[in-house]
């Protein structure tokens, strides 16, 4: 379905700044309109400002935590009010948390869960069915190179991307044939406000990886989606590191992964 004024609609998660903004501006750039959500109204409207003044695009910001148990059926009820239908859903929002589970906060991690999973899950599948019965459109889901692996020093957040791969994957081989995309992004390290809020700034990994720009992932993962890919590995050595750790035995990987994960 179209917005108010007959363009193509997509829905962008955590749009508020890094991967989110950087997808918003590349999808708006390429002719549809943009749907933003996320907590921090003073950024979404910032981004929703940039979009406006760079395309002829339209964005609509909308204000909410995603986090909260209902907040899918009052997003989707805010887009409803508004006229809005999403052709296209970015599931972009998330958080990580650096150090051991046991010492982390409890009450911050199921939280991360409630994102990163529930939150996703939720919208993918209420916004999905429209999408089969359209025969078009579809979802970008922002997994990420930890997908691949166990994480010991962030493993409730690997947990949850390692969610994000297969629950794409499978959604993806369910609905082949019915012009429906499900996508799987997953970048390596990418610069953003990510990296303060999880502790990964002092983190070995992040500081001495091949570091990509949050513009480059969202123009290959764009690109990706519109071509029909099921999974998207920006980056050759991101590429690489993913199908080596694939072949890795656990006994070897997760040592080597629990000592990449120490803060320098």
């Amino acid at each position: 379905m179209p917005d108010a004024e007959g363009r193509t609609l997509a829905l962008i998660t955590g749009a508020s700044g890094g991967i989110g903004e950087a997808f918003a501006r590349e999808i708006a750039a390429d002719g549809h309109a943009v749907a933003l959500v996320a907590r921090d109204e003073d950024q979404l409207n910032r981004v929703a400002g940039v979009i406006a003044s760079t395309t002829d695009m339209p964005a609509y910001p909308i204000v909410l935590d995603l986090a909260e148990p209902d907040a899918a059926d009052r997003l989707i009820a805010a887009l409803t009010r508004r006229g809005l239908d999403p052709d296209i859903l970015v599931n972009n929002a998330g958080f990580g948390l650096v150090g051991p589970a046991l010492e982390l906060d409890r009450s911050e991690q199921v939280a991360m869960i409630d994102l990163n999973v529930r939150a996703l899950a939720d919208l993918a599948l209420a916004l999905l069915p429209a999408m089969r019965e359209r025969g078009t459109g579809g979802i970008v889901n922002m997994a990420s190179l930890a997908s691949f692996m166990p994480g010991p020093g962030m493993a409730v957040y690997y947990a949850t991307k390692a969610f994000v791969l297969s629950f794409s994957e499978a959604l993806s081989s369910e609905l082949a044939g019915t012009g429906v995309t499900v996508t799987a992004v997953c970048p390596g390290p990418v610069p953003t406000g990510f990296q303060p809020r999880s502790g990964m700034e002092e983190v070995r990994a992040y500081r001495r990886a091949r570091k990509m720009s949050a513009p480059d992932v969202a123009r290959l993962g764009w690109a990706g989606f519109k071509q029909g890919k099921r999974t998207v590995i920006p980056g050759l050595s991101t590429y690489a590191t993913a199908q080596f750790v694939s072949i890795l035995p656990r006994g070897l990987l997760l040592p080597a992964i629990k000592f990449f994960q120490r803060k320098d």
